[in-house]
């Protein structure tokens, strides 16, 4: 079944109409034949006055008619167009020269003078016939006598106006069929347009230029634009929930992990060496986990849940110009090709958290430079962070971003910031590559999916 609300209707709006002006159609054509029946009737019955009018008699008693007919048709062989006349009293009878040498089958019934009878009858060349039939009683030379009238036509001339009419009246139906589906389709559109703008409403707030679906709307629309706001509105009060619980209790066990930390440091200090390297250990280990949610917590949850699109230039100018100011930092030389304006669809604090992560890692490492730039094509944006360090083996390249993984435990640090730069590339679809450089150091490419807007059907 086809979900789309436009071709369903214009499928039902081809139907219907095809269906109503087909019933039309039928209807207009079946009035026009009565017309054209009527019309015949009434000139049957005015051919039937007409000669009624004018018969005569001869001397001998001998009905005939005047020498001029009232119609060609009466006068050209099988023109349609033919009257009988038959007098029973003499058993003679006259025909038109149209019958030539056929005799309409005029039906031996009683009938009331004066009084019109209407069949149908066979004529000739096996031609239907529409047949007026009417007794009178004529004034001869020898008395009153009654005489049999009929005057036919051939029913041809009816099929034939019919066929003309449905000739003439099938391209105005079609103009009228195409017409009522253009309005249909145009009272879709414009019926639709509300919808419309409650989806480019919702693309708005995905792409985090608005938050909440705004605007003049239909009457009818309104329950469900308040029902879509205020689960907006529930979405980002459990959000906020989250993270805040999550964030106090992170911070919640910082204070007790230092206590034991210290405990610990006094247990070394008393020369119970084991045991205070072990609680050492343990608050080290889980000063790293509380580290991780509170930075996991900070993240959005799915790619649609972020705050806005962020600039890469305003991120990365920022995060160096933060960095430059360490001691590391001031000892390097920095080369940025990052331009400003290059938005890219991932939470600002994210994208900072981010990139951050590669910089810092890299300033740990580099011995003189750091190189950061970006390069756009159809597939996304690249940005690469590339430091003149020693570099990782092959075999532990995968392994950097794994979760607590610190190669070097000479330098400080916590082993967790590649994991976290891990779950951000996973939630928004960035991906990362890790390489050496072709002469030393290590060289880090982050691979932006281009954004797409959602269409709205």
């Amino acid at each position: 079944m086809n979900r789309s609300i436009r071709i369903r209707f214009v499928l039902v709006s081809l139907l219907s109409v095809a269906a109503a002006l087909s019933l039309a159609a039928f209807a207009f054509v079946e009035l026009f034949t009565r017309s054209i029946e009527h019309r015949l009737d009434q000139e049957l019955t005015d051919h039937l006055n007409n000669i009624a009018g004018q018969i005569e008699f001869a001397p001998d008693g001998t009905v005939r008619l005047p020498d001029r007919t009232t119609d060609i048709r009466f006068s050209t062989p099988y023109g349609g167009l033919y009257w009988q006349m038959t007098d029973d009293q003499r058993g003679t009878q006259l025909r038109s020269p149209s019958l030539w040498d056929y005799t309409l089958p005029l039906p031996d019934d009683q009938q009331e003078t004066g009084t019109v009878h209407r069949y149908d009858l066979q004529g000739p060349d096996a031609a239907s016939l529409l047949v007026q039939e009417r007794k009178i009683i004529a004034k001869a030379p020898d008395g009153e006598r009654p005489l049999r009238i009929a005057v036919a036509i051939d029913r041809a001339a009816v099929s034939e106006a019919r066929q003309a009419f449905v000739a003439d009246i099938i391209p105005y139906l079609l103009a009228l069929a195409a017409f009522l589906v253009a309005a249909s389709v145009a009272q879709l559109t414009f019926g639709l347009r509300p919808l419309s703008a409650i989806g480019d409403g919702l693309e708005r707030i995905r792409a985090r230029q608005a938050t909440r679906l705004t605007g003049p709307l239909p009457i009818e629309l309104k329950p469900m634009v308040d029902a879509m706001n205020g689960l907006l509105d529930d979405q980002d009060a459990l959000i906020a929930r989250a993270r805040a619980r999550a964030a106090d209790l992170a911070h919640g066990l910082k204070t007790p992990l230092t206590v034991l930390a210290n405990d610990a440091g006094t247990l070394r200090e008393r020369g119970e060496v084991e045991i205070g390297e072990e609680l050492a250990h343990l608050a080290s280990v889980m000063r790293n986990h509380v580290d991780r949610e509170l930075a996991r917590a900070r993240i959005a949850a799915t790619a649609s849940l972020r705050s806005a699109d962020a600039d890469l230039g305003q991120c990365v100018a920022m995060i160096v110009r933060t960095l430059k100011r360490t001691p590391d930092g001031e000892r390097l030389a920095w080369t940025i090709a990052v331009p400003e304006g290059l938005k890219l669809g991932v939470d600002p604090s994210d994208l900072e958290e981010l990139i951050g992560n590669m910089v810092e890692n890299a300033v740990k490492w580099a011995k003189g430079r750091i190189d950061i730039q970006t390069s756009t094509s159809p597939a996304g944006v690249t940005l690469v962070v590339a430091d003149d360090g020693p570099g990782v083996g092959a075999a532990d390249l995968k392994r950097m971003t794994e979760r607590g993984v610190r190669l070097d435990s000479r330098m400080p640090g916590t082993g967790i910031g590649l994991s976290i730069a891990g779950d951000i590339a996973e939630v928004y679809g960035i991906g990362i590559e890790i390489t050496n450089g072709e002469s030393a150091g290590l060289r880090v490419s982050l691979h932006f999916q281009p954004q797409h807007r959602s269409p709205i059907a």
